[in-house]
């Protein structure tokens, strides 16, 4: 479904990616995990070609999208979600669900989409998309944005990030029930125990290389999770010091 050849990236004469090579296969639930720096954002910004690769190929169903656009490849069936989520001042939530799904959708209907992410509709179809809206808002909103949009693969780039507990056991459940699904590959940034635990596949990084990759039996025995918060947990190991 997605395969990078050897790529490479370099930033302020730093080598950020060092001849990354990585199949995706359809339908599957992918996380991408290391320390911070390893070069895991770097690499999803690619895939949807927020930064343009030095070198190296990208396919996406056997064709190379290595120089398209971010419009073309997200018309291709390929979604982003930012660490940030994009604030769009005088457009309602309801208004961003419709052009996210590309058609009209009633009420009703986005209000099941809502309920899915855990906001209560009512309170949040007519809001505008703007700074009133808290972080944990946003990135649920974004969310329901991208579950209208049917893709093909979706990009999570730390999709904890800036969200309170509560949403985050929303979160979880949200995936659970993307990876029962199966529709379409999903790609998670994370560092959370909870989120690499439904992975089909595991993809660690280190110093912008793919070290190893594989089922969760074969990849966490090297991550030695911090349970000191029983809801989020993390790692602690000397990995991602």
């Amino acid at each position: 479904m997605l395969e990078l050849k050897n790529i490479s990236f370099t930033r302020d004469n730093k080598k950020i990616l060092d001849n990354i090579s990585l199949s995706l296969d359809a339908d599957k639930f992918y996380v991408i995990t290391g320390q911070n720096g390893s070069g895991k954002s770097t690499l999803a910004k690619i895939i949807m070609g927020i930064e343009k690769q030095d070198s190296g190929q990208i396919l996406y169903n056997g064709i190379d999208i290595s120089n398209w656009s971010v419009d073309d490849r997200a018309n291709s069936g390929i979604s982003y979600s930012f660490q940030q989520p994009v604030k769009f001042k005088g457009l309602t939530v309801h208004d961003l669900i419709c052009l996210a799904a590309k058609k009209y959708m009633t009420k009703k209907e986005t209000c099941e989409v809502l309920s899915k992410v855990g906001l209560c509709a009512n309170e949040y179809i007519d809001r505008e998309v703007n700074d009133s809206l808290s972080g944990g808002e946003l990135k649920r909103i974004e969310i329901a944005t991208i579950s209208v949009r049917d893709s093909e693969l979706t990009i999570f780039d730390e999709p904890e990030a800036g969200i309170d507990l509560w949403s985050f056991n929303n979160l979880i459940d949200l995936f659970k029930k993307i990876r029962k699904d199966k529709k379409g590959t999903t790609l998670i940034i994370s560092h959370q125990e909870k989120i690499l635990s439904i992975a089909d596949s595991i993809i660690l990084m280190k110093n912008g290389k793919i070290v190893n990759m594989g089922k969760k039996s074969e990849v966490m025995k090297d991550l030695d999770f911090d349970n000191s918060c029983p809801v989020i947990g993390g790692y602690k190991n000397e990995w991602f010091r």
